[in-house]
């Protein structure tokens, strides 16, 4: 496996394609539907679904419960310099959840998508 896929739940995948191409450094690998596009970063895909039907990660469970954004589990992207990549996202409008931790392996600050999906930006120590 040369890829490693993560499904985000989105509530509008055309906000979400502009946010990880445009803020991120992502590139637009498939748009063929308005609820999903995949984007990918290195050997990272990232599967962006809206909830909802007619098939596919956004679909309802047989419970009738969709699936919807936000959370806390994250993917975490590697940066060379966090504090301008957090300026730059600031001066973006880009929402935190926080501000920037040092811990004992480096940097880290947590970011939003449009859906409200955590990104972990981290620079190693």
């Amino acid at each position: 496996m040369s890829q490693i896929s993560v499904r985000y739940i989105v509530a509008d995948v055309a906000s979400a394609i502009t946010f990880y191409t445009e803020r991120l450094g992502f590139r637009l690998d498939m748009h063929p539907a308005p609820g999903f596009a995949m984007v990918s970063r290195g050997e990272l895909r990232l599967l962006l679904s809206r909830p909802g039907g007619p098939g596919g990660g956004g679909q309802a469970m047989p419970s009738g419960e969709l699936p919807e954004p936000g959370g806390w589990n994250r993917i975490q992207l590697e940066v060379e310099d966090l504090a301008a990549v957090a300026s730059d996202l600031k001066a973006a409008g880009v929402p935190f959840r926080n501000e920037i931790v040092t811990g004992m392996g480096g940097k880290q600050v947590l970011v939003e998508d449009p859906s409200g999906n955590p990104v972990e930006l981290f620079q190693p120590a």
